[in-house]
């Protein structure tokens, strides 16, 4: 097995998918970002997003959650390459975060990541640089959520 294999490059995955309720938004939104449209179900009708809606950082987090439920524990199950099993690491970030379309108290959203490449890191002899992108979409196939994000993997 490559690590292009391992890493399923090119090859898109679904996460899963959650659906935003009206409690949990606000209780999210209360903690972390309280504005109007997140907490309060009259006033958000009355806001440019026409209702209750998820805060981005709610749809970003429940990505991430997704994602580590679902870390290509299949392929480290089935590594058979040179050296130890790639072991996850810290991410270093992530850029171009869009939050493209209010995610709606009801909706549920779908979750996804490609694994675009990987490169070794010439400062940390052993670990590599694993770029994913980041999508979520609503029910028609909108895509509601969209970043690039970088994962430290520890690959001999």
């Amino acid at each position: 097995m490559t690590l292009d294999e391992f890493f399923r490059i090119g090859i898109t995955v679904t996460l899963g998918s959650h659906t935003f309720e009206p409690e949990a938004i606000k209780a999210f939104a209360r903690k972390y970002d309280p504005q109007i449209f997140h907490v309060d179900e009259e006033a958000a009708k009355k806001s440019v997003l026409g209702g209750l809606c998820a805060s981005g950082w709610h749809t970003a987090a429940t990505w991430m959650k997704l994602n580590l439920e679902n870390r290509m524990d299949a392929e480290i199950a089935a590594w058979s390459g040179p050296g130890p099993v790639p072991e996850f690491g810290p991410s270093p970030g992530f850029k171009n975060l869009k939050w493209l379309k209010p995610v709606h108290a009801g909706q549920t959203i779908t979750f996804t990541r490609t694994a675009l490449s990987h490169r070794p890191i010439a400062s940390r002899p052993g670990w590599r640089l694993l770029a994913l992108r980041a999508d979520a979409f609503d029910s028609t196939g909108d895509k509601v959520l969209e970043f690039e994000s970088a994962v430290l993997v520890k690959a001999e």
